[in-house]
């Protein structure tokens, strides 16, 4: 009875794609752009490319609605290179010792997990706005308890409210801006949220060098206020409030988002028969995220969050000082060029995803990584073995810097992009809230055991890096869809049934 009972709820399901497919039909004109639905392998974003619904050009509301969005991760990146360069300072003024100042870094991580399990449904019960209000409060809270510490207790508290508040962010901001932004120019938006990360750590690592600790504290809270300030004054995602069945202020929110001029009645009823549809699919809980139909699209995300960690950024970030020293490299000179190359590279990483596509960056960013991890355990190879004492500074800088820009580029942001674009509407608060989950997993278990590698073997740790964002290439090259200039109910409804097709097959 219990399999029966089980077959009966993947026909009820299967049954609901069959009626996401049909509505997704029925609102397409004929002549439209079936054409570029079945070869995205054509540069449909460019000149010549036929008008579809979704495209759209910048409006100054959704300019103002990303950059609201993106201070988030702007006060992520201020959180995340606040320690490094206030190390010292701190552990003198508080007389704090390694181990107390380590616990003090990691409680971001441990923080950000907790916050990353709540995110999706806490997006799905408040709102994109709303939940994006909650994290700048926690983050808020946490600043002053760092800014106020004196003792290590407090330092501890504060990092873990900021984490739980990037948990939430880092979910949030990428699902909102993709649900808000026209289709032609979804990915490039999705990247800014790298981009302004880059930015926070950036402002952090040079404002520390002669900033006070505790006033370098008080400067994360700016983008807060700002974000808070600015969710008054800009729409919630449309996609969200059809998804509650608020049709008309979808469509408000839409015709704000595209501009007066603007006929949104294709892609407002695109959206709102693609989100009737899913409601006809039985309510799920987490384990419906296995069952077939997503098993794909799980499968891309969950690997592009785990390959993305493991490939070393984390650990690079948090110890790039030590591997600098060990390779006989000015830590100054590394810290600051590490801090100044990553935003030309992000903004290099916002342009090329809207242009070439997410899997050509995504490819040639982990190629990067891996060749740049190759460069830099060789130059722990010259220096162990005394071969040459000379380059192995020049080559550590070099391959230290090339992976930052490499990662920057496009590892950094293509998996939340990813999420936000191919996880179906009725499974994205589970799904991105177990995703993001994965992800600070993840990054606390490379930031935890990365110093253990490196006294174990410098080299070894970096080939070992190598090794693994060599898989990354294979991985995206293999699995990951291309999914620039397709609307995000296209790519929602083609991936479930990509699942479906797979398992097929196999059976």
């Amino acid at each position: 009875m219990d399999r029966d009972r089980d077959r009966d709820r993947d026909e009820d399901e299967e049954d609901g794609i069959v009626r996401i497919t049909s509505h997704l039909l029925q609102v397409k004109p004929p002549n439209d752009y079936e054409g570029a639905k079945t070869d995205h392998s054509n540069n449909i974003d460019g000149a010549g490319a036929v008008p579809r619904p979704g495209d759209s050009s910048i409006t100054a509301i959704l300019a103002f609605s990303d950059f609201i969005a993106v201070c988030g991760s702007f006060a992520y990146g201020c959180a995340a290179g606040y320690t490094s360069p206030v190390e010292r300072e701190i552990m003198s003024d508080l007389s704090l010792s390694t181990a107390e100042f380590s616990l003090f870094g990691s409680m971001l991580t441990v923080g950000g997990f907790i916050g990353s399990i709540v995110s999706g449904k806490l997006s799905d019960y408040i709102g994109r706005k709303g939940a994006m209000a909650i994290s700048d409060t926690f983050s808020l809270a946490g600043w002053v308890s760092i800014v106020l510490s004196q003792g290590a207790w407090s330092l501890d508290l504060g990092r873990f409210l900021q984490g739980v508040s990037v948990g939430i962010l880092m979910f949030t901001v990428p699902v909102y801006i993709a649900e808000i932004t026209p289709r032609n120019l979804r990915g490039g938006s999705v990247l800014i949220n790298q981009l302004m990360i880059c930015l926070g750590i950036s402002t952090m690592f040079f404002a520390g060098t002669v900033i006070q600790w505790r006033i370098l504290g008080l400067i994360g809270i700016i983008p807060l206020l700002v974000q808070l300030l600015g969710l008054f004054f800009i729409p919630e995602s449309p996609r969200y409030l059809a998804k509650i069945g608020k049709d008309e202020e979808c469509e408000a929110a839409l015709q704000r988002l595209r501009g007066d001029a603007v006929d949104i009645s294709l892609e407002a009823t695109d959206i709102e028969e693609y989100t009737e549809a899913l409601k006809q699919i039985p309510e799920g809980n987490f384990f419906t995220l296995f069952q077939r139909q997503y098993k794909y699209a799980l499968t891309v995300v969950l690997g592009l969050m785990i390959f993305g960690q493991f490939g070393g950024n984390t650990g690079i970030l948090f110890y790039a000082s030590e591997i600098f020293e060990s390779a006989g490299c000015s830590t100054s000179i590394g810290s600051v060029a590490m801090a100044i190359i990553q935003l030309p590279s992000s903004a290099a990483g916002v342009f090329a995803m809207d242009k070439s596509g997410r899997r050509p960056v995504a490819m040639v960013s982990a190629a990067g990584m891996c060749f740049s991890c190759i460069v830099t355990a060789l130059s722990f190879v010259l220096r162990e073995n005394q071969w040459s004492r000379i380059a192995s500074p020049y080559l550590v800088l070099i391959g230290i810097l090339g992976y930052s820009v490499a990662y920057t580029l496009g590892i950094g942001g293509i998996p939340f992009l990813m999420m936000s674009e191919i996880l179906p509407m009725n499974i994205k608060g589970l799904a991105g809230g177990l995703a993001s989950a994965v992800n600070w997993f993840s990054s606390w278990i490379v930031s935890y055991t990365f110093n253990f590698f490196l006294e174990w073997s410098s080299s070894g740790t970096f080939f070992l890096l190598a090794g693994i964002n060599g898989l990354l290439v294979l991985f995206i090259a293999k699995l990951v869809p291309e999914t620039k200039g397709r609307t995000l109910e296209e790519i929602q409804e083609s991936v479930t049934h990509i699942s479906q097709e797979n398992t097929h097959t196999a059976s």
